[in-house]
């Protein structure tokens, strides 16, 4: 298998894994509670698309500094992410989230309501633990093309999931766990990370 074919399937498996249980799947899913499922799967996948460019880009820029450098960053960013999905695994499950399924879907234009799917998904995406995972990804494997694309695909089919599955993911499947697999697993690539930069 190639570099950039591991780093692809390593970045789809990742960001799948942290997105599946977090904000993505829920904004989708409320987003198709109030505006048709076409435009709302167009606005989230573009800001997708804008979030992980940035972050590939930037993940690739870090394999230009010293491999020392790069393998240290490399391990805060998923020290971070680990923190983060493990501080969310973890929490006391919250009482009273309103479920806004009863609301249903407004008539509004294509274009209004793939904006507004946009807005709400980069403001949602910005810092998350799969921005981190790929500029991570990207700066280990030197392969910010493949990363990139993996994690796109990532993203684009978590929110095909909340689309075409609605809540019945959401009911079948305890996000808090999914949570603490993946901040284990963002645990392991820190310490990894962390090895290599010593080593």
């Amino acid at each position: 298998m190639t570099t950039e074919l591991l780093a692809l399937l390593s970045a789809f498996a990742l960001v799948f894994a942290v997105e599946l249980p977090d904000k993505t799947l829920v904004a989708t899913l409320v987003l198709t509670t109030r505006y048709r499922a076409l435009p709302v799967f167009a606005g989230v996948s573009a800001a997708f698309a804008v979030h992980v460019t940035v972050a590939a880009l930037f993940g690739g820029a870090l394999r230009l500094l010293p491999d020392m450098l790069v393998t240290g960053v490399v391990a805060l960013l998923f020290g971070v992410g680990a923190y983060l999905l493990l501080r969310e695994g973890f929490a006391p499950v919250r009482d009273g989230a309103e479920d806004a399924s009863h609301h249903g879907a407004r008539p509004v234009s294509f274009g209004r309501a793939a904006l507004t799917s946009f807005g709400v998904l980069f403001a949602a995406e910005l810092g998350d633990a799969s921005q981190l995972a790929t500029v991570g990804l990207a700066a280990r494997w030197g392969a910010p093309l493949a990363v990139g694309l993996g994690s796109f695909a990532a993203l684009v089919a978590v929110a095909g999931v909340a689309v075409l599955l609605g809540r019945k993911v959401r009911s079948r499947i305890d996000p808090r766990l999914l949570h603490r697999v993946s901040g284990f697993a963002f645990a392991a690539f820190a310490v990894v990370a962390g090895v290599q930069t010593f080593a």
